[in-house]
């Protein structure tokens, strides 16, 4: 029995610390900070991500964020204010990307992009960062990764011309943006992953653009270099999912993939009727890293790398080329006055041709 004891003992041990490992990679902090927090909690992941990212939310916030409307923003000292000095800021911005881009029914615009919300460092300026390159661009799609909650309030104040759907009201998940004046959401559903140590799922909107009916999903797949296996089964998910979609549906997911090219070859490359939109357009180079330690200097990494993390894939209605990739670049490339770039990641902005 005494042994037994001792067994289970060592057992426990042994999972607190891969407890305090999966924080620690999830967070970006260390295993000492993860052992606080999970100590504090009763080791309990979820719950000590949720102390670390944010205080408790308000139940009715809870339900209405779980119906898809996005609550308004909590009272004073509820959650990180990124919403200061904003007054008059949000209708300026939105008009004048309005003026600047006239509504055109033969283009389709979408962005993903990783904003780094795990980042705590310069938030509230890099927050704005992306609100602006919003307002510059106003990209008729947007799918964003590593949001936190602090970061929905200053969506709502910064971008009222959007429809925001978030994958999750907790800790850090994806969220998409509709613009209103352009994509109607029809439905949307959030698809866990069952085996994932990370609290990635896949978010799923069905919206109508032009005339055109569209499957949107977005996802940010499980971590780092050890979560390959979980990461490719994640992976594989997308997929399945993306080829049950109706033939009449033009089908459409980006997201950080955080895969690496060995990852998909080992897969068997992708299904004959979906396409990876870099490779579909030439795979032009410029366009080709989207988190590269080399040119973005945010982690202050000791290493140099450079990685396709943030992948977009495409999947044509059966009927023939409604919607066609014609473009990609990426933004978030030039450094704010904090002396940071708006996240580890630049943005993918992808343009597509409706044929009418």
């Amino acid at each position: 029995e005494e042994e037994e004891d001792e067994e289970e003992e060592l057992h426990l041990a042994k999972r607190r610390r891969v407890l305090c490992s999966e924080f620690a990679a999830i967070t970006s902090s260390d295993e000492a900070a993860g052992h606080t927090f999970l100590a504090g909690n009763d080791w309990n992941l979820q719950r000590a991500l949720n102390a670390y990212f944010e205080p408790p939310v308000e139940k009715k916030e809870e339900a209405a964020a779980a119906s898809g409307v996005l609550p308004a923003c909590a009272g004073p000292g509820s959650c990180i204010d990124l919403t200061g000095d904003l007054i008059g800021d949000a209708t300026t911005s939105n008009a004048g990307a309005d003026s600047r881009q006239q509504e055109d029914d033969s283009s389709f615009s979408l962005l993903t992009w990783n904003i780094d919300g795990l980042d705590l460092g310069n938030l509230k300026e890099r927050a704005r960062g992306v609100c602006s390159y919003l307002a510059l661009y106003s990209p008729d799609v947007v799918f964003l990764q590593e949001v936190i909650p602090p970061h929905l309030c200053l969506l709502q104040a910064k971008a009222s011309s959007y429809t925001i759907i978030p994958g999750n009201i907790d800790g850090y998940f994806t969220a998409i943006m509709l613009k209103k004046s352009r994509v109607k959401l029809l439905k949307h559903e959030t698809i866990p992953f069952p085996t994932t140590s990370m609290m990635r799922n896949l978010l799923i909107v069905h919206v109508s653009v032009s005339g055109n009916e569209l499957c949107l999903m977005t996802s940010h797949l499980e971590s780092t270099k050890n979560h390959s296996k979980e990461r490719l089964k994640q992976l594989q998910m997308v997929l399945n999912k993306m080829q049950k979609e109706s033939e009449s549906t033009t089908v459409i997911f980006g997201g950080d993939t955080n895969l690496r090219d060995s990852e998909v070859t080992k897969l068997g490359s992708l299904p004959n009727n979906i396409m990876d939109v870099w490779e579909f357009l030439g795979k032009p180079q410029h366009c080709r890293y989207t988190w590269d330690t080399h040119s973005n200097t945010n982690l202050d990494a000791g290493y140099k790398c450079k990685m396709r993390f943030d992948r977009i894939y495409f999947r044509p209605a059966a009927e023939g080329g409604h919607i066609i990739p014609r473009s990609m670049d990426l933004i978030g490339l030039e450094k704010l006055d904090c002396g940071r770039f708006p996240s580890d990641h630049w943005g993918l902005l992808c343009s597509f041709d409706v044929i009418l």
